[in-house]
């Protein structure tokens, strides 16, 4: 080992007859096997092990010899003590840790250290000796603050601050200027310091689940980073200089509060941009055209009316998630685009495509747009399609053309809390297959009853509604409901007769359980749960369910997950991300419901 005559007879019986009296529980779960076999490694395991502190002689192992040096003189080539190394890695994640030894100073040579999941509300100023420290894992603690000996690592490139109690990162975090990977995730932090600017080699950065109302302009200086994460905040804008971030290859800022796309003219090598669960209304040629690397494109759950025709621009889309929109009609030159792979419209009031048609998948969606393409043109080359409007005294238009050849009724965007009278009037005995009344209502209209024998399909996303009414669940030809961005928090039992229902969207209310009565419909494939706050579900009475293939749980109070969830085989699609527990890890979610499920069932108690 370097650094041998450090290593005296002396101090190194002293280390071991102190470490007896340092914590004897603490020390008899560490193996002295364990301790050992670390000087030949240079690396020591002690996760998972309950310990409340770290023994002595663990932080004192470059120091001291040890004691089988003697009572075996005859060490073999590969056990001589004196030529073993430092310890360059420590584990001592998943313990019960309150706090760190200053007598951590004693492992300089150390590269790697892992205490995540444990107690920690703080670190040791000691931590500044760890000159060689490379990768750093604090997450999963207690932390409220960031000691600003931390941020004198130089050599530092991995830092994992994520799931503690931080309020803000300290000023001095520039100093950091070879860190590679920062994740802060899951954390209160309310602002990002300007010294964000020096972090040159920063690649990926994890700002998930935080308190940001804006982001500095400075961070457009990171001219390395790759990867920004800045789901779940508060961000209404993001800084125009974000547009010369040149290396950016995946953006996410997924559930913020953003009215428009950013326009990203020099991220010409971005690949992924996730910007769903926003408040986006319009998608232009404008934000599209110079994405020409973009391969995943995620805008669901936001509020967009149509796609413009310039989504052809994207000839290397591969993935194309619009679910939860507020779209009627898709482009028909959609279908042309040749890397589509994955197509998501689940959620959105499409009139030109039959249901049978969305349930066949992407390709079916694909190659039927494509058929309408010529269609389309001639109806472009001929002029205008003629429509029928019809003025009410509401000075409400409602399009009678589409109520007579569409079976249409749409009554959406009218900033109403009511529906006029006028509007079923105007229906009269007209069978409507198809409702939208996404507006500002704050109840449902009593007449929707009259539209008992022909509705399928009713849109009130959008709304204020706190209850469901009687008269809705009267409606016994339903087979597709939304009720997504209102304020509901139970489901009436008579929603059990709405016994043809395949698709019920709750995304986005105040659920905080799992609603009971849809375990008595057989006929769901799609339930829609997302943005709630539900806290368990019964995967029992999920399993009774033939028909189900597709639960949406996302961003829900989920603390666990019942491994005998598994065994609901049915389940094509499984969505959990963004919930509170432990396991599944993000590790296993990203690679699917197949994956997911599996793992599920491998945890059930035998």
């Amino acid at each position: 080992m370097s650094g041998a005559p450090r290593r005296g007879a002396g101090d190194s019986l002293v280390g071991f007859r102190r470490g007896a009296g340092d914590g004897e529980a603490s020390s008899a779960k560490v193996p002295q096997g364990l301790i050992r076999a670390a000087p030949k490694s240079g690396k020591l395991n002690l996760s998972g092990r309950e310990l409340t502190e770290v023994p002595l002689h663990v932080w004192r192992i470059n120091l001291d010899t040890p004691e089988d040096a003697y009572q075996n003189l005859s060490f073999g080539a590969a056990d001589r003590w004196w030529e073993q190394t430092d310890l360059t890695k420590l584990n001592l994640s998943s313990n019960k840790l309150t706090c760190l030894s200053n007598d951590i100073r004693l492992l300089p040579a150390l590269t790697m250290l892992d205490v995540h999941d444990n107690q920690l509300t703080c670190l040791p100023s000691a931590i500044r000796s760890l000159e060689n420290l490379q990768k750093l894992n604090v997450s999963h603690n207690k932390l409220k603050d960031i000691p600003e000996e931390l941020t004198q690592l130089k050599h530092l490139r991995s830092l994992f601050l994520e799931h503690n109690e931080l309020s803000h990162l300290p000023d001095e975090f520039g100093q950091l200027v070879n860190l590679e990977e920062l994740d802060v995730s899951n954390n209160h932090i309310a602002s990002i310091p300007v010294s964000f600017a020096s972090l040159a080699s920063l690649v990926r950065l994890n700002l998930t689940c935080n308190k940001l109302r804006s982001l500095p302009k400075e961070i457009s200086a990171m001219k390395s980073l790759r990867q920004l994460d800045c789901t779940k905040n508060y961000l209404e804008t993001i800084p125009p200089e974000l547009a010369s971030m040149a290396s950016l290859e995946q953006l996410y800022l997924r559930r913020n509060k953003l009215h428009y796309l950013p326009s990203l003219p020099s991220c010409k090598l971005l690949k992924e941009l996730h910007v769903g669960e926003n408040q986006i209304e319009v998608l232009t040629a404008e934000h599209l055209k110079h994405l020409n690397s973009l391969c995943v494109l995620e805008l669901r759950d936001n509020k967009l009316k149509s796609l413009p025709d310039e989504i052809t621009l994207l000839q290397g889309l591969e993935r194309l998630d619009l679910s939860n929109n507020d779209i009627s009609r898709l482009p028909y030159k959609l279908g042309n685009l040749p890397q589509l792979k994955f197509l998501a419209l689940e959620g959105n009031p499409l009139r030109t495509i039959r249901r049978d048609v969305l349930q066949k998948g992407t390709q079916e969606i694909l190659k039927h747009l494509r058929s309408k393409i010529q269609d389309d043109d001639e109806i472009s080359s001929n002029g205008e399609l003629s429509v029928t409007a019809m003025t009410l005294p509401s000075q409400s238009k409602i399009n009678l053309h589409a109520i007579t050849a569409l079976k249409t009724l749409d009554y959406s965007e009218k900033q109403a809390t009511v529906i006029p009278e006028d509007v079923f009037n105007t229906v009269g005995n007209n069978p409507v297959t198809t409702v939208n009344f996404s507006s500002h209502l704050t109840e449902i209209p009593e007449r929707i009853v009259e539209l008992k024998n022909s509705v399928c399909d009713i849109n009130f996303g959008f709304n204020k509604l706190s209850s469901v009414s009687l008269e809705l669940c009267m409606l016994h030809r339903l087979t597709h409901l939304d009720f997504r961005n209102n304020i509901l928090m139970s489901l009436p039992d008579e929603v059990e007769t709405l016994a043809r229902l395949q698709i019920i969207n709750l995304a986005f209310n105040r659920f905080k359980v799992f609603p009971d009565v849809l375990y008595r419909i057989p006929t769901l494939e799609t339930i829609l749960l997302a943005n709630n706050q539900v806290g368990s579900l019964d995967p029992f009475q999920i399993k009774k369910m033939d028909s189900l293939v597709t639960l949406d749980l996302q961003n829900n109070d989920l603390l666990q997950v019942p491994p005998e969830l598994g065994n609901c085989i049915n389940l094509r699609t499984l969505l959990l991300e963004g919930n509170p527990f432990r396991a599944p890890r993000a590790a296993i979610l990203s690679k699917g419901t197949a994956a997911v499920l599996e793992y599920l069932r491998s945890r059930i108690p035998t």
